[in-house]
């Protein structure tokens, strides 16, 4: 994946993620009707996704480096997905804001979120359960036929085809918490949004 990031700033937290209400309210609505493609990127810093059960089909997972703003590389583990549903998705994020003090913005869905061709660039995944269905361990990442690679991602001079990788026909994750730096999806349908930014810690876990 190229990503173009940075340490979050303040300014462009509120400017990019805390829309007005009435911008708020179309971008639920939307996501809601799977009529936007959603892509959520926090530059530079870890964010938290969390879900009751992640369920995914045509899956891949492989290293990858993302580069900072800055030119800091970060290592991530992508995981990809064709199609993914999300039960109780939540996602959150802790700023620092001057004189105000600490804030978090979080986003919440119902109880089941899809998503097409999602990829979630983690540096840290538990789950309570793991159920991984036609699992090839050690495919080298070139190679990989179950899932998808990012496009952007197997451009990139940081993607190594002979790398080590995994894939599976399905998976079912359960109790999921990751700690990312970027997740992107063509598209993402989420019911009953709620987007807060709320003072003090908020976060998903």
């Amino acid at each position: 994946m190229s990503h173009g990031c940075g340490r979050t700033r303040w300014k462009r937290f509120a400017l990019v993620l805390v829309p007005s209400t009435t911008a708020a309210a179309a971008l639920g609505i939307g996501m809601a009707q799977g009529a936007l493609a959603a892509s959520f990127f926090i530059s530079g810093d870890r964010f938290q996704f969390a879900a009751d059960t992640l369920t995914t089909r045509d899956t891949s997972i492989y290293g990858m480096v993302d580069v900072t703003r800055e030119g800091r590389r970060v290592p991530v583990v992508v995981t990809g997905a064709r199609h993914a549903t999300i039960k109780r998705l939540c996602e959150s994020v802790a700023v620092e804001i001057p004189v105000l003090g600490l804030y978090t913005l979080r986003l919440t869905g119902g109880d089941q979120a899809e998503a097409r061709d999602i990829f979630i660039d983690a540096t840290s995944l538990t789950a309570g359960r793991a159920t991984l269905n036609d699992l090839d361990i050690g495919v080298a990442a070139g190679s990989i036929t179950k899932g998808p690679i990012n496009p952007g991602d197997r451009n990139s001079g940081f993607f190594d085809p002979n790398g080590f990788a995994q894939q599976a026909v399905s998976t079912t994750l359960t109790d999921v918490r990751i700690n990312a730096v970027a997740i992107s999806a063509a598209t993402l349908s989420v019911p009953d949004l709620t987007v807060s930014l709320k003072q003090g810690s908020h976060r998903c876990f």
